[in-house]
């Protein structure tokens, strides 16, 4: 049976990253805190079944897909991490990092052309709305701050943006546009890569499996070691692009026990950031007062690495 590897630039930072996270969490909302599970209310009169229709997207979405689906290996994965912790990064405040993502604009995301800007305070209002907790509202309010990286080194945006998905194992059938969309890449036909486990082992926890680099798992290790977010927050930060998991129920056989919570929370977040896109851009200078005061509470530098 394959085990699960030690690959450069991944596990040996996330080395005290169980401890780090019980300190989040045993450090978070108090217990009669608002409950973080209970069903959305926001978008009760939206009709959900618009979101998402990719096999209608332009053909700019599926381009995008086409070549990130041939350019995520497990040696550009590699390479991705090893740069992240090897090159000089740069620093600037959460409310700077917003500011700067206000010119950016998604190019796989079906559902809106809005900028990332308005992306972000839209779910923000719609947790803060439904009266979830501040590291929640926090947590809307910087879930794709990660997409900075295409300032910072990334190739294009297919490093960037669009579903996550395991690289060093089969690519699963439930991954946006199926298998038949990485026939091109060079891991497809790998005799380790292409089976079922690949270079992993059952049950070795979604911390030791290495995602498609992007907006996402960028976010994550910015924020791990930078801010008090409970590990929930980290998991949505972290998960909340993997659909083939937290929506189709792919890859199951890797996830442990913190896993099976850490599920719940994603599933739990993604209301907020799939149904709260629309027309109505929030007003970012009235609302700046408000959010500045909740990104000190969790960043206890003002100024971070990006």
């Amino acid at each position: 049976m394959a085990t699960a590897i030690l690959y450069p630039g991944v596990n040996q930072f996330e080395a005290t990253s169980d401890n780090i996270d019980l300190v989040n969490t045993l450090g978070g909302e108090k217990p009669d805190a608002p409950d973080i599970y209970q069903q959305s209310e926001f978008d009760k009169e939206k009709d959900t079944t618009t979101f998402r229709q990719f096999e209608d997207a332009c053909d700019r979405v599926k381009s995008l897909y086409a070549q990130q689906h041939t350019l995520q290996t497990v040696a550009y994965n590699m390479k991705a991490r090893d740069d992240f912790y090897s090159k000089t990064r740069a620093e600037m405040t959460v409310w700077e990092a917003l500011e700067k993502l206000d010119t950016f604009v998604d190019e796989c995301d079906p559902d809106t052309q809005e900028s990332q800007l308005t992306h972000l305070l839209q779910t923000a209002e719609a947790l803060r709305q439904d009266g979830k907790p501040r590291w929640m509202q926090l947590v809307g309010l910087i879930h794709d701050l990660g997409k900075l990286l295409f300032f910072y080194g990334a190739n294009g945006q297919w490093d960037v943006v669009g579903d996550t998905f395991p690289v060093g194992c089969a690519f699963d059938e439930k991954i946006i546009f199926g298998t038949k969309s990485f026939k091109n890449n060079e891991d497809y036909n790998n005799e380790v890569y292409k089976t079922k486990l690949g270079i992993y082992s059952k049950g070795c926890g979604l911390d030791n499996v290495m995602l498609s680099w992007g907006h996402d798992e960028y976010l994550y290790h910015v924020v791990k070691d930078q801010s008090t977010i409970p590990a929930e927050g980290l998991a949505m930060i972290r998960y909340h692009s993997f659909y083939p998991w937290h929506r189709e129920g792919a890859y199951n056989e890797f996830m442990n026990e913190k896993d099976v919570a850490m599920l719940k929370a994603v599933r739990a977040f993604n209301p907020y950031d799939l149904y709260s896109k629309s027309e109505a851009p929030p007003d970012a200078q009235s609302l700046k007062p408000y959010y500045s005061k909740l990104i000190d509470e969790y960043f206890p530098n003002p100024v971070v690495r990006w």
